[in-house]
């Protein structure tokens, strides 16, 4: 019981931090480049990619041992994925809306993002290729959803910190916001080797 505990603690902290699909495998840069501007589209975007992460990687998997293997269909597993995900969108789009319209309001652009953000198909994917089991799968895809919520939520603050600050008028903008992400990632850089 212990063993697999640490297992999953291990297969969590390598998805969230260690191999942090934003910082160290360059995977969903969109969002955090683009929404990363206000602090409540920040955490709105977060919440709602973490619900799209975890629910797709769950769907994927059993999308793929319950349909695609059985069928033979392996080489359809990317199609497949894109059409879970796009599912998983539509349906956290249509909750959000009726549950809080004000954070559709502030999050509603970006939600059809979150179908096309790679990170989300990443997950599924590297899960798939990586002969994870059920929980295994689920667990990565939190992991890599809190992961993904977590550094956006520091690029945001970071921002809004910058944006607060007198900068000089040549790295204002996309330029400081570029530096001070690649200083994110050297820092995550030094996680490397605690999980495989």
């Amino acid at each position: 019981m212990g063993d697999t505990l640490a297992h999953f603690g291990l297969l969590f902290v390598g998805a969230a931090i260690v191999n942090n699909f934003v910082l160290v495998e360059f995977l969903g840069l969109c969002p955090f480049m683009g929404v990363s501007r206000r602090l409540d589209s920040a955490v709105g975007t977060g919440l709602a990619t973490s619900f799209v992460l975890t629910t797709a990687a769950f769907v994927s998997y059993l999308v793929e041992h319950l349909v695609l293997i059985p069928l033979g269909a392996e080489a359809l597993r990317t199609l497949s994925f894109i059409l879970v995900i796009a599912c998983v969108v539509q349906f956290t789009e249509i909750a959000i809306r009726r549950r809080s319209p004000l954070l559709h309001g502030i999050i509603g652009l970006y939600l059809p993002l979150i179908t096309t953000n790679c990170a989300v198909l990443g997950v599924a994917l590297l899960t798939s290729q990586r002969d994870r089991n059920l929980v295994e799968s689920t667990i990565t895809g939190l992991g890599a959803a809190v992961g993904f919520t977590w550094v956006l939520l520091m690029f945001t603050a970071l921002r809004e910190r910058i944006d607060n600050d007198e900068v000089p008028a040549r790295f204002r903008g996309a330029s400081l916001a570029l530096i001070s992400a690649g200083l994110m990632s050297l820092g995550f850089l030094g996680f490397s080797g605690i999980t495989r």
